[in-house]
């Protein structure tokens, strides 16, 4: 059929409108867009119980953790006295005395550390400096946190080993000087982070802030054209669950410090607030935005945030179903990355150069707040748990057809009690990220045979600072 102008024309006008060679690809359209525009909410949801769950653990610092050394001591100077045979205290007891003991004495060398003279440092600083600075300062954050838990997890380790001998003593002694070491300079990068965000606030240009919260932009821009898988993603949710705890603890040793400054006056507290709450949104709004794309651009399904908080509560629930064995606070650290110690140390510096408690009533009212604390920790707690056994009581979630969100229920790998059963391997591969069948991967009439290094890790044994495909978030 010959083309003239007017076919052309008439062919524009009359042309249909129907989609019945396309219903499949907009079908697929569609259902991308209901997935990118479900992802934050999951994804606040996830936030919000791992955020209680670090609030849980650090609460746990300020309220159980000086009774359980104090009852420690106490029956250890009661065996001394009455001359017992069985002078030896359990590991638990042990730990707890050795956490306690890093916590007073970082805390005593952080006083030391002169903040006015710091913070006029930083202050003078370039506004390019300070952007810089705060970068390096989060980089370390991270390097420290990774070698930290391993180090605390070393040092309790040998300390709960039964053992005795002049060298076993002479281990644990260099490496409680090593973990002493590494609380002081990680709660000092906590402290220096906390001042730079300090001199950002009271600056009276919003140059610094507007630079220094870009950078929640250049980590958009690093993550979110980047492949990922659901082990990595999960990394990642960690990682900003913790990130979003360590904002908001610094930013209340800000606010906490500034009030003291001006004795106490509100007023202070209605021109800072703005502030701190666009900071905050705009964190939430960053990582909204930076999840939802990379479920999108990975073909991940929302779902998998259901599962990332099972297992969380899965790692809550079998703590406290250990008869005490295992305090929870750990499983958070090797799961989340995040360690209490450091956060501690810096707000009982804040709250040592801020508040005084002369006399009896200071007495009492240091009686009362602790009070409080223990009443909201009980209460978190008990919440966190019924929470915990319904998220893992409930159903898991349809399985998608995506091929990279086929990360296997760890749950049908618990018995009642709460235990892990070792999975089989036929098993392995109802867990691994990309869903093999087995060990081996048949390429055409080949048998290629994985090694243990190269087969993905299941989401079970994930923790925040371990290697998934080549990737750790």
């Amino acid at each position: 059929m010959g083309m003239s102008l007017y076919n052309y024309v008439r062919c524009e006008l009359t042309r249909g409108h129907g989609l019945k060679d396309g219903q499949g690809l907009f079908s697929e359209k569609q259902r991308r867009v209901t997935r990118f525009m479900k992802t934050p909410r999951e994804l606040e949801k996830l936030m919000l119980f791992g955020f209680l769950i670090m609030l849980d653990a650090f609460l746990f610092v300020f309220t159980w953790l000086p009774l359980r050394a104090l009852l420690s001591l106490t029956v250890y100077t009661a065996r001394l006295l009455c001359c017992c045979r069985q002078r030896v205290l359990d590991c638990g007891q042990k730990i707890d005395i050795l956490r306690v003991t890093l916590i007073v004495l970082c805390t005593v060398a952080l006083g030391y550390v002169d903040t006015s003279a710091l913070y006029h440092l930083i202050k003078g600083q370039s506004v390019i400096k300070l952007y810089v600075f705060f970068n390096m300062m989060e980089i370390f954050d991270r390097l420290l946190a990774s070698i930290g838990q391993d180090t605390l997890d070393t040092l309790f380790g040998i300390v709960a080993d039964n053992r005795k001998g002049k060298f076993e003593y002479l281990e644990a002694l260099f490496y409680f000087v090593v973990a002493t070491v590494y609380v002081f300079l990680h709660t000092t990068l906590i402290l220096v982070q906390a001042t730079t965000l300090n001199v950002a606030i009271n600056s009276h240009s919003t140059v610094l802030l507007t630079i220094m919260m870009s950078n929640n932009f250049v980590e958009l821009k690093g993550c979110v054209f980047k492949k990922f898988e659901t082990n990595n993603l999960f990394q990642m949710s960690c990682s900003d669950i913790r990130e979003r705890f360590h904002y908001v603890i610094m930013l209340g040793v800000v606010c906490v410090s500034n009030l003291s400054q001006f004795n106490w006056d509100l007023a202070y507290l209605k021109s800072v607030l703005p502030v701190v709450v666009m900071v905050m949104v705009l964190e939430v709004v960053v990582d909204s935005i930076k999840h939802a794309f990379i479920t999108k651009f990975n073909d991940i399904s929302p779902d998998v945030y259901k599962k990332y908080r099972t297992l969380l509560a899965m790692d809550l629930v079998t703590s406290r179903q250990d008869n005490a064995k295992t305090d929870h606070t750990d499983l958070v650290s090797r799961r989340m990355g995040f360690i209490p110690l450091p956060l501690a140390c810096l707000l009982w510096n804040t709250l040592y150069q801020t508040f005084t408690f002369p006399g009896r009533n200071g007495a009492i009212l240091l009686v009362v707040l602790y009070l409080c604390l223990l009443a909201g920790k009980v209460l978190l707690g008990i919440t966190l748990l019924g929470k915990s056994c319904h998220y893992r009581s409930s159903p898991p979630p349809p399985r998608s057809h995506s091929s990279n969100d086929l990360i296997g229920q760890s749950s049908s790998h618990m018995t009642t009690q709460g235990s892990f059963i070792p999975p089989t391997q036929s098993s392995i591969s109802d867990i691994g990220p990309l869903g093999q069948k087995s060990s081996e991967q048949v390429l055409g009439k080949k048998t290629v045979h994985l090694c243990s290094k190269c087969q993905p890790k299941p989401l079970a044994q994930v923790e925040r600072f371990t290697l998934c495909s080549n990737r750790i978030i």
